[in-house]
């Protein structure tokens, strides 16, 4: 399934507006109840003087509560033109003595608390009050009795109040959040500006300049993204001269078997044209051909091998690959070329064949290419031994289960300590020796071993005496790879031998 592609613009737009969308509707919400709050205030105070003044009108006439407000006052009280306002006097039995006998009366649970002014919510008629009322004591009246002072009033003075706060300071930022949003966008583009340069920078690039990006015009935070992407073009400009000096290598290493078989074929012609009719110097020359034809095909079967090592190795999957039974099969392949030139060559490890064979140690990789690499080594020293010397393929086991190590053994001239490094370079091959050989063969071998985490190691083998000059005989190579830990270990060594 394709993940659609993201923009940093967007996502860091949606992060920054996103909460300052959800901000502003609680803002509107909390400054409603502010607004609500404050216009309160000025009210209540208001209500609560009022219940004060008729608090101070009540008295105690011949035993009974009696109420006596001035007309000024009830004038006051109903000239309210933006909202009706209700006035009660309970006496202390609870019988009306003023006011409006529907106006609600506090709960009967509520304590009294005589000369202090309480504020409820109510209603009456299906219109909501603010009702402010107090419990008066009345000078006079016997057993502590309280009289009810009640002032109720309708909420429009109040919604009108709260609105208009709301009004000053919600208005405003239907201006302020566009403003906000368009500086947002503004700052983003800006912000984001040099990664836009650079992307122009990069795509005014040619192709084959992979020089560094240069990181003093990159923002701070997309330094570290520029320093990997000049890492990645250094890495890369290495591999591309890697590959433009192995083509070159291997077109020259090529032009020789060709030229050879071109030259035979021409001199095979000739001879013919000339009438010549001597079948040994036309098996000579063909024996010249077959020969140029047989180094060219080793050479491009192991550039096709070096191929497959750069890149199966990261592409396919790993497996457990017995090592053991890859070693003694590799050995079979190869004993009819070591019984042609009389070279003793065997397998020691442990026995991969028969109903009682012991568990083998395993490495995780490519079956393929582990075998290529085996292949090789006994391939290099099959070419470099001579006639009548000794190529022994070994496989052990770690006794603590870490390592898996293969080793093939020659008695040929050796690699001196000074050329043991570069022969693993491709198309490299000693001085000094005869041998008709590609120069690829540890190449291949170091590949695969890298893919697959394993170390090699070049050392004399001494196992063949000394040369003239006291100088050791004869190349180990000793590659170590990680092993698959075994259920059970037993090593049982033997021998093969053409």
């Amino acid at each position: 399934m394709h993940r659609e592609q993201r923009s940093l613009f967007g996502e860091i737009l949606d992060w920054m507006l996103a909460p300052l969308l959800l901000l502003w509707p609680m803002s509107v919400a909390l400054t409603w109840l502010v607004a609500q709050s404050i216009a309160d205030r000025p009210f209540d105070r208001a209500l609560a003087e009022t219940v004060r003044n008729l608090g101070q009108q009540v008295a105690v006439a011949r035993q009974q509560v009696v109420f006596q407000m001035p007309p000024t006052i009830v004038e006051f009280l109903k000239g309210d033109n933006a909202d009706t306002v209700y006035f009660q006097v309970l006496g202390a039995r609870g019988e009306l003595v003023g006011g409006d006998p529907e106006l609600p009366v506090p709960p009967e649970q509520e304590a009294h608390d005589p000369g202090t002014v309480k504020f409820r919510e109510d209603e009456l008629h299906n219109e909501p009050l603010r009702v402010a009322y107090m419990w008066v004591i009345v000078q006079g009246a016997s057993d502590g009795q309280h009289a009810l002072v009640q002032v109720a009033e309708t909420l429009n003075k109040r919604s009108q109040l709260a609105t208009e706060i709301i009004k000053g300071v919600i208005l405003p930022q239907f201006v302020i959040l566009p403003l906000a949003v368009l500086l947002v966008w503004l700052a983003l583009a800006r912000g984001i500006a040099p990664l836009s340069e650079l992307q122009r920078r990069i795509r005014r690039r040619q192709s084959d300049d992979l020089s560094p990006i240069d990181e003093s015009e990159a923002p701070e935070e997309v330094a570290p993204l520029v320093r990997s992407i000049n890492d990645l073009l250094a890495r890369l400009d290495q591999s591309i001269k890697t590959q433009k000096h192995f083509l070159a290598d291997a077109a020259h290493q090529l032009k020789t078997p060709l030229a050879g078989l071109r030259m035979q074929a021409e001199l095979a012609q000739r001879e013919i044209d000339a009438g010549q009719r001597d079948p040994q110097e036309l098996k000579k020359s063909l024996r010249q051909i077959a020969r140029s034809s047989q180094r060219a095909a080793h050479m491009v079967n192991q550039l096709l091998a070096l191929a497959r090592a750069e890149n199966q190795g990261r592409l396919q999957r790993r497996h457990e690959v017995p090592l053991a039974r890859l070693a003694a099969e590799v050995v079979r392949d190869f004993v009819p070329r070591a019984m042609d030139k009389r070279i003793d060559l065997g397998y020691e490890g442990p026995d991969t064949a028969g109903p009682g064979a012991a568990p083998a140690a395993r490495v995780l990789g490519n079956p393929l290419l582990i075998r290529e690499l085996i292949r090789n080594l006994v391939d290099n020293a099959t070419l470099y031994t001579p006639a009548g010397g000794t190529v022994t393929v070994r496989v052990v086991n770690d006794p603590f289960g870490q390592v898996s190590v293969l080793q093939v053994e020659d008695s040929g001239p050796g690699i001196p300590e000074a050329e043991r490094e570069v022969v693993f370079q491709p198309f490299y091959r000693a001085l000094g020796t005869d041998v008709d050989g590609s120069g690829l063969g540890l190449a291949i071998v170091r590949e695969i071993a890298q893919q697959h985490g394993a170390e090699v190691l070049l050392e004399d083998a001494n196992t063949a005496g000394e040369m003239a000059g006291g100088a050791p005989r004869g190349t180990r190579v000793t590659v170590r790879f990680p092993t698959v830990p075994l259920a059970a270990e037993a090593p049982a060594a033997h021998e093969v031998h053409p």
